[in-house]
């Protein structure tokens, strides 16, 4: 049987990597879970039933492996990478490290399938999971409409970030709550997060952050073309589920009843769409949830051929694991 490597299987993706794959009826023989310095004897829930080892890294042999998925910081995908590709696997980068790496596709699901045949390393990466909730609904429109423009105010979840984040957000609120001063508890995003929004997502490049420039370079990467993209990213007090505002400019004239009918077209995306009061799909309503919600489709009159949407999904699950899963099963039909 095809024997699968999760790098990072206790991080937040790769938790939910395992959780997936268990549903998804692959065995748990079949999964190597994998860690820096993991410590004999460490486990790692795999579905309802079954843990697995979690293998050490440092010293392990990636020819045991058919493919290997990479939910881990870039800094361990950076060094372990090329020792998994010199044991000719196939590889899945979900870390960010092979973005500006031309000779790696990056795929969403439903987008641009067949552009896991141009691996010719044999590594394909996945985007993050905002340009994914953001893209896949978007599959059938640029097929057919052309999209040339892309204005993006996103609302990230501090899950985003890391397990630490979600801590240092409970740890603020109990104590907001408490009437307990916070300045202690401000290590991870060196402001008040909780009961905040926060302008910030990584390090400035310039004007822009690390998050908005990964997904203007992840969108122009998956999509082949030059679209103009403008992101304004900020983390909100949530703890999973990451919301975004879209601006969708195409060549072609877009009428919005196609749109709508594109969108429901795509396997993943429900389309929840109604002028009432509660009528659209909010991040608390997509935890734990396997599919990207599209709320909110309106014309955008502001330009010629435009029109808006809003979407959320779980970025653990919905637009991180599961298209890292789906990217998977693709690259190893190859």
């Amino acid at each position: 049987m095809v024997k699968i490597a999760i790098v990072g299987a206790s991080s937040h993706l790769g938790r939910e990597m395992l959780s997936l794959m268990a549903e998804d009826g692959i065995l748990a023989e079949d999964v190597l879970a994998l860690e820096p310095a993991s410590p004999l004897g460490t486990l790692v829930s795999y579905g309802e039933d079954d843990e697995l080892d979690v293998l050490n890294l440092n010293d392990f042999d990636f020819s045991k492996a058919d493919v290997a998925v990479f939910v881990c910081s870039k800094e361990i995908a950076k060094r372990y990478i090329p020792k998994a590709a010199s044991k000719n696997i196939k590889i899945v980068d979900a870390s960010g490290v092979t973005v500006s790496d031309t000779d790696v596709p990056m795929i969403v699901k439903s987008l641009n399938d067949a552009d896991v045949q141009k691996a010719l390393k044999n590594i394909v990466a996945t985007p993050s999971a905002l340009t994914t909730q953001i893209l896949k609904p978007l599959s059938a429109i640029h097929q057919k409409l052309n999209i040339k423009r892309l204005v993006v105010s996103g609302y990230i979840s501090v899950s985003q970030h890391s397990k630490e984040a979600m801590d240092e957000l409970f740890t603020q609120t109990r104590k907001i709550y408490m009437n307990a001063p916070i300045v202690e508890d401000e290590e991870i995003f060196k402001k008040q997060i909780a009961f905040n929004v926060l302008p910030q997502i990584g390090s400035f490049i310039g004007e822009e952050t690390e998050a908005e420039w990964a997904l203007n370079a992840e969108v122009k990467r998956v999509l082949k073309t030059d679209v103009k993209v403008h992101a304004n990213l900020a983390y909100v007090p949530v703890f999973i589920g990451n919301g975004a505002y879209v601006n969708v400019e195409t060549q072609n004239e877009a009428d919005l009843d196609q749109i709508r009918d594109m969108i429901k077209s795509v396997n993943g995306v429900v389309l929840f769409d109604k002028n009432t009061d509660g009528g659209y799909v909010s991040l608390n309503d997509v935890q734990g949830e396997n599919d990207i919600y599209v709320s909110r489709v309106r014309q955008d009159l502001s330009v010629q051929n435009g029109f808006s949407f809003w979407v959320v999904a779980d970025n653990l699950r919905a637009s991180g694991a599961g298209n890292v899963l789906d990217v998977a099963k693709l690259l190893l039909l190859k």
